[in-house]
């Protein structure tokens, strides 16, 4: 084995606590292990901090869809694509609780609420709020996605009680520009510190398949595990190819590619809860027991996501079953450091 991979396995092993200063290099050497290599040292650090067979179950209900601003390639409510998304108001109180009830039954014990919203207005924050605190009397952590946020913001989030902002880097630094002109990468990574310094968990991860490399996805990897601290969460994403968006013709992401970018992932944020998102309706169950294998511990349930389908309640049940996966308690995530 090349001294640059001994290194990296040697130091996923040892890596019992996160660490912030992980380079390109170390993350592309881990990429470039041999596959089973690769699984056995993310699994080896999996189970430092998680029981391997418990998954943390989320609900992902759009809040406000369409007619946002940016120009996010991969989105279908962008209002600058010809997607067939409607723009719509902001949900009733009323309604998303309801919505949040139904995903407790079904077995969801994090509400996911997103917005298609450059940044909210602080009228928004009113209603949001109001969702916040009714979500959290249910006794079900809360998340929210609404794109930039003010410090303020960031602030009144975090009186109403909220859990984790999502707020995804979705690609590296060097290839932003590639897939969004609207904002640039600091963007992003200023309202992520914002969360951070409001003392809310950070759930942000990114996308693949849109025609980046695996240095991409290693520099991708560098940015989120050199914060402090670490994301909390960590979304993996299977581009969903949407007709109308610049990337609706995308070429699928090679499934064992994903899986390493899950194992890299799980190496170099080890206490973070890493979900296997978005795309996983086009994976077979072999795929998704690899990506399990390689430490995603969180899935979202339901038909639905903000605007893409999501596998059957009953497929997921059926797949838990045959893998002997049960789910993970609310509130049972180590706190990443």
């Amino acid at each position: 084995m090349p001294a640059t991979q001994e290194h990296a396995a040697s130091a996923s092993v040892n890596a019992i606590e996160p660490r912030h200063n992980w380079t390109r290099d170390e993350a592309e050497a881990l990429f470039a292990l041999p596959f089973n290599d690769l699984i056995f040292q993310a699994q080896i650090v999996h189970r430092q901090w998680f029981d391997p067979n418990e998954v943390q179950k989320s609900t992902l209900l759009s809040i406000k869809t369409g007619g946002c601003p940016e120009d996010c390639g991969y989105c279908s409510q962008s209002a600058k694509f010809e997607t067939g998304i409607k723009a719509t108001k902001l949900m009733d109180v009323d309604a998303v609780l309801e919505g949040a009830r139904r995903a407790k039954a079904s077995g969801a014990s994090r509400y996911c609420m997103g917005a298609a919203w450059r940044s909210p207005k602080d009228r928004d924050i009113d209603v949001v709020v109001e969702m916040i605190k009714g979500v959290r009397a249910m006794g079900m952590e809360t998340c929210m996605t609404l794109g930039m946020l003010t410090p303020d913001q960031a602030g009144r989030l975090k009186e109403a009680g909220l859990d984790y902002y999502n707020h995804n880097v979705d690609t590296s630094e060097e290839f932003y520009g590639e897939i969004i002109t609207t904002r640039n990468f600091e963007d992003r990574i200023e309202t992520i510190r914002h969360v951070q310094d409001a003392g809310i968990n950070v759930c942000a991860g990114g996308i693949l398949g849109m025609g980046e490399e695996i240095g991409d996805h290693a520099s991708m990897l560098v940015t989120l595990a050199n914060l402090s601290p670490q994301p909390q969460s960590v979304p993996i994403n299977m581009l969903i190819p949407i007709a109308g968006t610049p990337l609706g013709e995308a070429e699928a992401v090679d499934p064992l590619d994903f899986v390493s970018c899950i194992a890299v992932a799980r190496i170099m944020m080890p206490k973070s809860v890493v979900r296997l998102s978005a795309g996983r309706e086009w994976m077979t169950d072999e795929t998704q027991a690899l990506c399990f294998l390689a430490g995603a511990n969180s899935i979202f349930i339901g038909e639905a996501l903000l605007t893409a389908a999501n596998p059957e309640l009953s497929k997921d049940e059926k797949l838990f079953r045959r893998l002997g996966l049960k789910p993970m308690p609310a509130h049972a995530c180590p706190s990443a450091i």
